[in-house]
């Protein structure tokens, strides 16, 4: 007799041994519905209990320490230029993925084991993010956060202007909670910034376990669909930074686990989740606009899902707490942003404006107005192969998972022919967040089509952060349902697992332009932040003191904020942008005036812009049009010939002028 795990693929066979009885298009038909459809193979996910292996865990811990040791050889081969450096490096981030990843999505491997390898898994990727630059901040993003705490330190006070990141002080409360640690432990700002993290890691992949398990029943396609969420591009690197989004993802999915949880609770101990959901809204509100802006969309579906669902009137009062739920994420955020008279439609508006006109410009096969002023930077073609793989597996598993997906939340489940999807249409389902989550992994197609266009980017990359978790969810019932089963055998049991593994590996290939830590590169975020421009930032606050008005490139402007401590300007003046007195070769009459008539103190020129094209497009802002070529050295060197401006600095590369003469305060 064949197996259950045989039997769909018995099932399959039979479509094409039927003799001229089934016509070729029947037959093709009845063979793409055994693939895509809802039919759940029967029976439970997950083979019955099993006691932990700690002999895994710990030869998986030792495995993992050993893959770390590798990524750190890398780190150390690319500053210094060797070859050999990606080898080493990839080599670290394939042992570290591949054996925790096979034995997570391992069909008996017992839930406490996963959960423990998931934390493993989680806390090393977020060291091999950390390694990068373990004494410091290395993201863009982490030095804006990181002035803004030290700003709270230094004058303990709240909603202090950063010309940097305008919108940054109205969401305090990363910095809020490393202020607090700072104080309780007397450790650094970027220890303390660090160990929050690290806990916040932890605590995300635990509530995104719990949050899916409460709703699916299974531990294994729980394990599996986080181990599908460490391939959004997000989470190796952008998820992991010193950052408000870090935080404000972290409490978006706590607040979804702990709504899910008591399905069974009732009376006081019903009020006192829904008082926990409050306080972690309110949290929200104040963290991250973006993270509260899809709480409130997704407790806002949430409660639409429930009003279009034919309810069993004894769960009246569910659908009551989710609709108030729903009032409380959305309202919360909007009294907040107007309390603070929060810009963030100014903030957000171009943005998104941009990115559509760009995304439907691509789609109408016109020119984007963008087009001319963003270009995409290169990227290693083993990054680039890796991450199209894990696309595609995406794409496999989503297919073959959506229907599935559904089928879970019918009634029916349990069946092989396609009543749960009518039972869905008819508005049928035992659970609202399951249809929810699966209707959300359509986001990730819209979010790769983002991603495509230039200006259309940033908006892909955020969404994927949310969309994800609907696309684990989905991808882990296919590997579950249809790929292994409950018992698989054979390459059913490895070859699923090693998709897993290299959708992760996929996340880290697409988190940055270069995860490896090399030689300095102009405009390049991280890869421009080096000791030179470190040790003259901290050159400018020893022997100019801090405070003091400078403008330089957007690097630099950076440094000096955060290691200098001096007050860093966008613009010389209204309408005068920073790029305009650095990029022309002379300095105009209009240029000449600006500067003069303004209160900026000192310029930083920094002459390796002259050296190559900016790695990200622009030297000053991301706006500006896309720049070809290098600054010329005529173009930076010209304060050098400027009646009333003196060099007071110069260490062959960076120069910092006084301009104070030009407007009589020397």
């Amino acid at each position: 007799m064949a197996s259950r795990d045989d039997g769909m693929m018995l099932m399959m066979a039979a479509h094409f041994t039927a003799g001229t009885r089934i016509s070729p298009l029947k037959a093709g038909i009845r063979f793409i519905s055994a693939i895509i459809g809802p039919d759940l193979r029967g029976g439970s996910a997950d083979a019955p209990p099993q006691r932990a292996s700690c002999g895994w865990i710990a030869i998986l811990g030792l495995t993992v320490a050993t893959a770390l040791l590798l990524v750190v050889a890398g780190h150390g081969a690319g500053r210094r230029g060797y070859e050999m450096a990606p080898l080493l490096f990839c080599s670290g981030v394939i042992l570290l993925v591949v054996p925790t990843s096979l034995r997570i999505a391992w069909p008996t491997t017992a839930r406490g084991e996963r959960l423990c390898l998931l934390f493993l898994l989680s806390e090393a990727l977020f060291y091999c993010k950390k390694v990068y630059s373990p004494t410091s901040f290395s993201g863009y993003d982490e030095y804006l956060h990181w002035i803004a705490t030290q700003d709270l330190i230094t004058a303990r006070r709240l909603f202090l202007s950063n010309p940097l990141f305008p919108i940054g002080p109205t969401y305090p409360a990363l910095e809020i909670l490393t202020t607090a640690i700072v104080d309780l432990t007397g450790l650094s700002l970027v220890v303390a910034g660090t160990l929050l993290l690290v806990i916040l890691k932890g605590t995300f992949i635990g509530a995104l376990f719990l949050f899916l398990e409460s709703i699916t029943g299974s531990p294994r396609i729980s394990a599996i669909a986080c181990l599908v969420y460490m391939g959004c591009s997000t989470f190796f690197l952008f998820d992991s930074s010193f950052s408000y989004q870090s935080l404000g993802i972290v409490l978006c999915v706590l607040t979804f686990a702990v709504e899910a949880a008591p399905n069974n609770l009732v009376g006081l101990s019903r009020l006192k989740s829904l008082g926990l959901v409050g306080l972690l809204l309110a949290s929200l509100a104040v963290t991250h606009h973006l993270s509260a802006a899809f709480a409130a969309i997704y407790f806002g579906a949430l409660a639409g899902l429930e009003a279009l669902r034919r309810h069993d009137p004894l769960r009246f009062e569910a659908r009551i707490v989710v609709s108030f739920t729903a009032i409380l994420a959305i309202a919360l955020p909007f009294l907040w942003m107007q309390w603070r008279g929060i810009p963030l439609a100014a903030y957000l508006g171009p943005v998104i404006g941009a990115g559509l006109n760009a995304l439907l410009a691509k789609i109408l096969g016109a020119a984007s107005p963008m087009s001319e002023h963003l270009g995409a930077p290169d990227k290693a073609l083993y990054l680039r192969l890796t991450t199209l793989t894990a696309l595609l597996l995406l794409a496999l598993g989503l297919a073959t998972g959506f229907f599935r997906s559904l089928a879970m939340a019918a009634p029916s489940g349990g069946r092989s022919d396609w009543r749960p999807i009518q039972e869905i249409f008819q508005r049928r389902w035992r659970d609202s967040r399951l249809v929810l989550l699966t209707l959300l992994a359509f986001g990730l197609p819209v979010s790769v089509a983002f991603r495509l266009t230039s200006a259309g980017w940033e908006i892909g990359n955020r969404m994927a952060t949310f969309v994800f978790i609907g696309v684990g969810l989905v991808v882990a019932v296919s590997i579950v349902h249809f790929w292994q089963g409950r018992t698989p055998r054979g390459w059913r049991r490895i070859a699923p697992a090693l998709a897993v593994a290299v959708i992760v590996l996929g996340g880290v290939a697409s988190a940055a332009i270069n995860p490896i830590h090399g030689r300095y590169r102009v405009a390049a975020d991280q890869e421009s932040i080096e000791p030179m421009g470190i040790e003259t930032a901290r050159w400018v606050r020893e022997w100019l003191g801090a405070g003091n008005r400078f403008t330089s490139d957007r690097i630099n402007r950076l440094l000096l904020a955060a290691y200098g401590r001096q007050d860093v300007r966008v613009r010389i003046k209204t309408g005068v942008d920073a790029a305009r007195i650095f990029e022309a070769e002379n300095l105009g009459a209009d240029e000449f005036w600006a500067l003069a008539g303004s209160d900026i103190d000192f310029l930083l020129v920094d002459l390796r812009l002259t050296t190559a094209p900016p790695v990200l497009g622009s030297n000053f802002q991301p706006w500006q049009r896309h720049q070809e070529k290098p600054l010329s050295g005529a173009a930076l060197l010209k304060f050098n010939h400027i009646q009333g401006v003196a060099r007071i600095y110069d260490n062959g590369w960076i120069m910092i002028y006084d301009v104070r003469g030009l407007h009589g305060n020397p």
